[in-house]
């Protein structure tokens, strides 16, 4: 009984499995998501005009029940091995994200459910390989961007402090303090409105030339090249670590190689190479 059981189980994994599997399936969570995302924002709208409130709570059931479905899908595939389920993170955010809104404190909070709901749609870059590339090189270029954005404060209070000093009576509104230029500073980052600073600052000292070049040499052009390197590096890690995974994925197991014969067959061969050995001993002993 256990045994039959169990080769009910695998049956139905192996089919949850080949069902998560299938291309249409993933594009059916995407398209949920999308239209989950959409009624969020029809909520938005007055309800007295063309959108009306009964018709969106009956989608936004309706997507949270596929939600459900889809997790069960998912977790019937890990039925050999139910734990594996859990060190999928991607598993576990859904989970979390189906559950949270069953939990007491958290359904009877209308902002906080709005805020689970608008999360569903991160739920779209596990769908796709490469937006969980995205994603990933976004994780993995977080070191990199503190370190980055700890150059970029230095390099920003170094110059808000020259700028305080230079242009801090002329300018009090924009480098009256130190938290003031820095601010003024970051925005000129993106270069808008830098002709506009360099002349202003020209009508105070000569030395706004070389404090503005300066800064667009250092500040605008080497940080964002800097970051934009970061950036591009940890994408390629993630690419790369993407393409091993699928590699890993799709090198066959000596027990999933179609080629390779079951054990019955096996056996019939041991025996048919035992009779003819048996046949052939006495075919020696004759010769001798």
């Amino acid at each position: 009984m256990t045994s039959a059981v169990q080769r009910r189980g695998h049956r139905l994994a192996d089919a949850c499995q080949e069902l998560v599997g299938r291309s249409w399936f993933n594009l059916a969570s995407f398209v949920v998501i999308v239209v989950n995302a959409l009624v969020l924002g029809l909520e938005t709208y007055d309800k007295t005009g063309l959108v009306s409130d009964a018709p969106l709570r009956t989608v936004e059931s309706v997507c949270l029940g596929y939600f459900v479905i889809e997790l069960v899908v998912r977790f019937g595939a890990h039925l050999r091995d139910p734990v594996g389920f859990f060190r999928d993170p991607w598993n576990v955010f859904d989970l979390l994200i189906v559950v949270a809104p069953l939990v007491p404190g958290v359904r009877e909070n209308v902002t906080m459910l709005r805020l689970l709901r608008l999360v569903r749609i991160v739920r779209a870059f596990r769908l796709f390989p490469s937006l969980r590339v995205i994603l990933v090189g976004i994780r993995r270029s977080l070191p990199g961007l503190g370190s980055f954005l700890l150059v970029m404060v230095l390099v920003l209070y170094g110059y808000a402090m020259v700028g305080w000093m230079l242009f801090g009576n002329a300018y009090p509104d924009r480098f009256g303090t130190v938290g003031q230029a820095m601010l003024t500073l970051f925005l000129l980052l993106s270069l808008d409105g830098i002709t506009d600073a360099l002349q202003a600052g020209r009508e105070v000292t000569g030395w706004a030339v070389v404090f503005y070049v300066s800064y667009m040499v250092s500040a605008c052009y080497l940080l964002t090249n800097l970051l934009v390197g970061v950036v591009m590096n940890a994408l390629d890690e993630a690419h790369q670590e993407e393409r091993a995974a699928a590699a890993q994925a799709s090198v066959p197991t000596p027990s999933d190689d179609p080629g390779e014969p079951s054990v019955h067959e096996q056996l019939a061969q041991l025996r048919a190479i035992i009779t003819d050995l048996e046949h052939r001993l006495p075919e020696s002993h004759h010769a001798e």
